[in-house]
């Protein structure tokens, strides 16, 4: 395997839009996977997904997507779920991490789908999530943690938020932009990276549930990273 950083090696970006905010009830209405960097042409495919449900009005009004549209122009969702998770699958087969904004919330709705649809699970390799990384280097900085926002913080041209693949594009060069920021960020082996990430996602988690106690509101937040396990 190549001596380079990871941020200077290929990467998977993944992004997915979708029918709710509850990863473990949404259904995947689209979905992106890009293979980039690493010196090579970029190596890409988008998803348009018929969800089997009625798309909500207000998740229709994010990403654009109609129940009308999505049953004319979709994929069955069974069809789709089994190439997306291929697509991830050879990613880490091929040692690629997989960069995703939040990405406890794409890996646990594309995990439900496949218990779904009866899909042998993804077994979880390497992770870069940019929402984690930001509030890690960056943790005292007022304002919103959105993709939009670290796009504008980062330098990353953002075309199209909410469609799968110009998210998912911007979530790599984000990560790819942290890791030139913060060298030590950059250095840091992916296993180390990994371990980190989960680490630093539930104390983040534990911060966000004593300001919600300060504000007088009883809320818990998940801590699993980078997939919420199943009851």
């Amino acid at each position: 395997m190549s001596a380079a950083p990871w941020h200077e090696r290929r990467l998977c970006a993944f992004d997915v839009e979708s029918t709710a905010p509850d990863p473990c009830e949404a259904r995947i209405v689209q979905a992106h996977v890009a293979h980039v960097g690493g010196g090579e042409l970029p190596d890409a495919r988008t998803w348009l997904v018929d969800p089997g449900v009625e798309i909500p009005a207000e998740a229709s009004a994010i990403h654009g997507i109609t129940t009308e549209r999505a049953r004319a122009e979709g994929m069955p969702a069974s069809k789709a779920v089994m190439e997306i998770s291929a697509e991830l699958r050879h990613a880490w087969m091929h040692g690629e991490p997989v960069v995703a904004m939040n990405a406890c919330y794409d890996l646990t709705v594309i995990d439900r789908e496949t218990r779904r649809h009866a899909i042998p699970a993804l077994s979880i390799g390497h992770v870069i999530d940019p929402f984690v990384l930001d509030k890690h280097v960056d943790r005292f900085r007022k304002g919103k943690r959105t993709l939009s926002a670290l796009c504008a913080h980062y330098g990353v041209t953002l075309e199209g938020a909410h469609d799968a693949g110009a998210d998912a594009i911007a979530a790599a060069r984000v990560a790819y932009r942290i890791a030139k920021r913060f060298p030590e960020i950059g250095a840091m082996r992916l296993d180390d990276l990994q371990e980190a990430q989960a680490r630093w996602y539930a104390e983040q988690a534990a911060s966000l549930e004593d300001y919600f106690r300060r504000q007088g509101k009883n809320e818990t937040c998940n801590r699993d990273w980078p997939l919420r396990r199943a009851a």
